[in-house]
């Protein structure tokens, strides 16, 4: 009895190995291989009885570690494509979805919502009634839940999972963080009890193990999580839900770089089931394929539990002297003193952004990346928020000796400090991702300000998506112009949905909520209309803007980094690869391919961040308006171009950020 194999590393072919008669060997099993001098796990693809003549030793595997298969034909069908699209091997593609758990461990039950209710307890509004409806109804394949924050997307996404699970099907609902795959299954803990399963990166591998198991047996009917929840294994699968499906956190960062919308929809295509998405603020690709009547847009225009649109104030910083302007300390004050609680928000962790000397410039960077240290004041510590690298902070400038040294930029650590100072009697927290690595703080800390226990919240990213409470009714936005800053296309985009989606967090069921932005760019577009509500108006001029510079949505994308220790090895590596480049697109277009299809290269050059971790990187970018031919070109890269000892290319197609 033979195996072939595959590995979750580069090399894109299977290996074959013998099994020891004692063994059970089957399809979908794991097993432990012994490859050169190690032992590594290996995944079952195929069972031969005999082999052709083999010109090498056949080894035996070690041990099978599965008693029952963890994946089939379709995972591994999958796997395949997505080697094929992503640019990586089988191996990475498959070692992407399964879980690496040895054994099953059950995950700590999450404590049911009080206000969770029974589907068929909430009256819809109209419009979630009549989207509901229309969605049932409707033999279109895929649609999108196009509504303002607080109109009620997440109960008739809930509404359509029961009514397909009640057809004995099954649903994936995939959100963008953890935290919120926390509070989801929470709302549908009483609603279908016992048949909910969670997949998230922040469990441990093993109970990871334990709730894929029961989805490939078929005990549950609903697989809860973050981006790698799109991979779970059901056999009847019936509906895929992205919930603010414009999030970027969907995109994988490291290989193989798979966005989940593309798998689902591939799955979706595959096993026949409805996709739908939602968001207040769709990416412009979704909004493009509304546009273009490929997804069927159902809008929801109002917020259900009655509350109005907050009132937003832009206020221009270059008049204040403080982080915190008067106006916003002001909103907070007379907030606070109605017992009702705020949200701070600034997407910068930290208590500084850099540290400086006013008399000759110096700044303290990181050795090893092109990044400033970030001072964090509860550690008293220097720290890089790349590569992990810290020291302590200096007061004497090792460049001139001079003692005129300081801090510039303010982090949440810093606002914290000052709100602490301006209220001292409000019980205030901190959300941000130096916190979330204690999970159990972050649920409690979620937990007590639903409560009310807990006045003034102030965090990162974690605090500005689909987090619903009831008693906020200010959201101060510190500085809506970090995201300006980069050297990145989508960087309107994302500022844009960043002030819409924190904004929704406010007056979510009155109309007493208020909306502070605080911003250097008062007149910058992408804040002028969020603030404004001008959402449409946004999209129109942004899709414009993106069309007249041939970006994407309306081109395809591919961005080769190649990084290694070396600077001078990089740039001579970057140039070899740009003339394999030329040499793919020289190649079509002599083989009569319309100019319109041949793609283009948009410069090689450092990147953003020319050095992270050690490693100098610099990057190609691959354009085109013909997603094949984009596709071919990045293959044959991928396919020829070897790399020298000690350097690497990295293939990212359809990048969301290019730093």
């Amino acid at each position: 009895m033979y195996v072939s194999v595959l590995l979750n590393n580069p090399l894109g072919q299977r290996f074959t190995y013998s099994v020891p008669p004692d063994c059970v060997a089957q399809v979908g099993m794991r097993a432990v291989v012994p490859f050169g001098k190690r032992e590594v796990t290996a995944y079952i693809v195929d069972v031969h009885e005999t082999i052709e003549v083999a010109t090498y030793a056949i080894k035996p595997i070690k041990r099978v570690i599965d008693k029952e298969p963890l994946y089939g034909g379709r995972e591994i069908e999958l796997a395949k494509w997505m080697a094929r699209f992503y640019l990586c091997s089988e191996g990475e593609a498959l070692g992407s979805m399964i879980p690496s758990g040895r054994r099953d461990v059950e995950p700590a039950l999450l404590p049911m919502d009080e206000d969770s209710v029974a589907i068929g307890d909430h009256m819809l509004s109209d419009e979630q009634q009549s989207t509901l409806d229309a969605i049932l109804a409707s033999s279109q394949p895929m649609h999108y839940l196009y509504g303002v924050t607080g109109s009620g997307k997440s109960e008739v996404f809930l509404r359509i999972a029961e009514n397909v699970i009640a057809k004995g099907l099954q649903v994936i609902y995939l959100v963008p963080e953890i935290t919120l795959t926390h509070q989801l299954a929470r709302q549908v803990s009483k609603r279908f009890a016992g048949r909910v399963a969670i997949l998230h990166s922040g469990m441990t591998p093993s109970q990871r193990l334990s709730a894929w198991r029961k989805i490939k047996r078929g005990e549950v009917q609903l697989a809860i999580g973050a981006r790698s929840a799109v991979f779970a294994p059901f056999g009847q699968l019936g509906l895929i839900i992205i919930d603010e499906e414009h999030e970027n956190s969907y995109k994988s960062g490291s290989n193989p770089r798979y966005h989940a919308r593309q798998i689902a929809q591939k799955k979706a295509l595959e096993a026949g089931a409805v996709m739908i998405m939602g968001s207040a603020t769709p990416s412009l690709e979704a909004h493009l394929m509304m546009e273009e009547k490929k997804v069927v847009r159902h809008v929801l225009s109002r917020r259900v539990a009655g509350g109005v649109p907050p009132q937003v104030t832009v206020v221009n910083m270059l008049a204040e002297q403080r982080m915190l302007s008067k106006k916003l300390m002001g909103e907070m004050k007379a907030t606070l003193a109605k017992g009702r609680q705020v949200i701070l928000f600034l997407n910068r962790r930290g208590f500084s952004h850099y540290f400086h000397c006013r008399s000759c410039g110096y700044d303290m960077v990181c050795p090893h990346c092109s990044v400033a240290l970030t001072y964090h004041k509860d550690k008293h510590r220097m720290v890089c928020h790349y590569c992990g690298f810290s020291r302590n902070p200096i007061s004497v400038c090792p460049e001139c000796s001079s003692v005129d040294v300081g801090y510039g930029g303010f982090g949440t650590e810093m606002v914290e400090m000052e709100v602490g100072q301006f209220f001292p009697q409000a019980r205030i927290a901190r959300l941000d991702t130096d916190s979330a690595k204690d999970k159990p703080m972050v649920a409690t800390v979620l937990h007590e300000f639903r409560e009310g226990k807990i006045d003034i919240l102030l965090g990162t990213q974690m605090v500005a998506k689909g987090l619903n409470f009831p008693l906020v009714d200010l959201v101060g936005i510190v500085l809506a112009d970090s995201a300006l800053n980069l050297p990145d296309f989508r960087s309107q985009e994302r500022t844009f949905s960043l002030i819409v989606q924190v904004s929704g967090r406010a007056g979510r069921y009155n109309d007493a909520g208020k909306v502070v932005v605080q911003t250097f760019h008062p007149d910058n577009t992408a804040i002028r209309l969020a603030t404004n509500g001008n959402i449409e108006e946004f999209y129109r001029q942004e899709l414009a803007a993106r069309k007249e510079t041939a970006f994407p949505p309306y081109t395809r994308l591919v961005n080769f980094t190649i990084r290694g220790r070396s600077k001078e090895k990089t740039e001579v590596e970057i140039e070899r690869l740009s003339h394999m480049v030329e040499s793919f697109l020289h190649g079509l277009a002599e083989s009569n391919v319309p100019p319109k299809q041949i793609p283009d290269i948009l410069g090689s050059a450092p990147c953003p961040l020319e050095k992270i971790a050690g490693n100098w990187r610099h990057h190609l970018v691959l354009r085109g308006f013909e997603p094949s031919r984009v596709l071919q070109i990045a293959t044959g890269v991928y396919e020829q171009y070897k790399a020298p000892s000690g350097m690497y290319l990295e293939i990212d197609l359809d990048p969301l950020q290019m730093l």
